[in-house]
């Protein structure tokens, strides 16, 4: 293994091992605590732009396979592991970690403390860095990463939305057919605005008995409304994505329009917050990271979720909309139901038989 080089934008120099893609990349650190499911987290758009640090002691023994991905590539700039284990042992494995991340462009860190480096997190917040196994140098590191865009400023939604439309035809994996369901016929269609949607969303919605179009983020509220009155679609849903919703300001009044004209919305991850601030409501960035797996408490069970964010909504959100999940740790909003409007709206993606999903689909005409 070659030597990779990592600077932080609080100053910290440090030096590992590559295992991945033999390049320099500039993102932002963050940590997640997902013990499985790697090379999903990777090729997740949400995760566009980000260094990933992963706790568990231990990835790689699962490898990797062409079936699992959330998306068409990778998305992540580079993940930043204790130990690497290039052996892998999974029946639908076809790949190790490393032969993938090398494959997508992507620095793979192994023989690092990430131990350290989640406190540094904790402590201080997520952060820029530049890895490379190319550049050496700490000064040149430092002004390479000075000079690069920060992720808060980066519009990654036009940049991994789709560029034009299609219907999703896949559902849920099966394990008895070793294969993706397909779709059923439907006669409740909803359009899913893209903003970096992942796959096994989508599926989720195929699953909840949707027909589900997938259009660019770019599409046009009166577009949308027209075919609402039409009756060619009966709900709207906003999926997940990467980056600032605050900088979204064109989108968020596209979707101000949508919510006048009382159409049924599912909001997830990114969509959550645009969702908010088109209600006046202020998304503020925080310190504490929601990175990786959280239990949630619903109405009667508690259930482990996946969130990404760094962003908050105001707690004056509870004057236009019930709550209707909490973080365990800390009793946050993590999902709400907006009063006298049609419109519910989640920071994490809901699992399989989600009453999120049965709730949204027996909303949709």
């Amino acid at each position: 293994m070659q030597k990779v080089y990592i600077y932080l934008e609080n100053g910290i120099f440090l030096e590992a091992k590559s295992f991945g893609a033999d390049t320099t990349a500039i993102g932002k650190l963050v940590y997640n605590n997902a013990t499985f499911g790697h090379q999903e987290i990777i090729t997740d758009p949400s995760n566009a732009g980000l260094f990933i640090n992963f706790t568990p002691v231990e990835v790689g023994n699962v490898g990797a396979n062409s079936a699992d991905f959330e998306s068409t590539k990778a998305y992540a700039k580079g993940i930043l592991v204790r130990t690497y284990h290039s052996e892998y042992s999974n029946y639908r494995a076809e790949q190790s970690l490393g032969d993938f991340l090398k494959e997508q462009g992507v620095i793979g860190i192994c023989d690092i403390d990430t131990r350290y480096l989640t406190k540094i997190i904790r402590d201080e917040g997520s952060m820029m860095m530049i890895a490379s196994t190319l550049i050496s140098n700490k000064d040149d590191l430092a002004k390479k990463l000075s000079e690069a865009k920060k992720y808060d400023e980066i519009d990654f939604v036009s940049e991994n939305s789709v560029k034009e439309s299609y219907i999703h035809k896949s559902g849920a994996w099966n394990p008895d057919t070793q294969e993706y369901n397909k779709a059923s016929m439907s006669d409740k269609k909803v359009l899913v605005l893209d903003f970096g949607a992942k796959k096994s969303f989508l599926n989720e919605l195929v699953e909840a008995e949707l027909e589900v179009e997938v259009v660019p983020y770019s599409t046009k509220a009166d577009d949308i409304i027209t075919r609402f009155k039409n009756n060619e679609i009966g709900g709207v849903v906003l999926s997940s994505g990467a980056g600032n919703p605050n900088i979204l300001t064109s989108l968020v009044n596209e979707i101000k329009k949508i919510i006048d004209a009382n159409i049924p919305i599912l909001a997830v991850g990114l969509g959550h917050y645009i969702v908010a601030i088109a209600n006046g409501i202020k998304v503020e960035k925080i310190n504490s990271i929601k990175y990786g797996s959280h239990p949630i408490k619903g109405e009667k069970t508690v259930e482990i979720y996946g969130i990404n964010s760094d962003f908050k909504i105001d707690d004056s959100i509870k004057n236009i909309a019930d709550v209707t999940y909490t973080k365990v740790f800390d009793d946050s909003l993590v999902a709400l139901k907006y009063k006298n409007k049609n419109i519910l709206s989640s920071e994490f993606t809901p699992v399989s038989n989600s009453p999120i999903y049965k709730e949204f689909a027996n909303s949709v005409k």
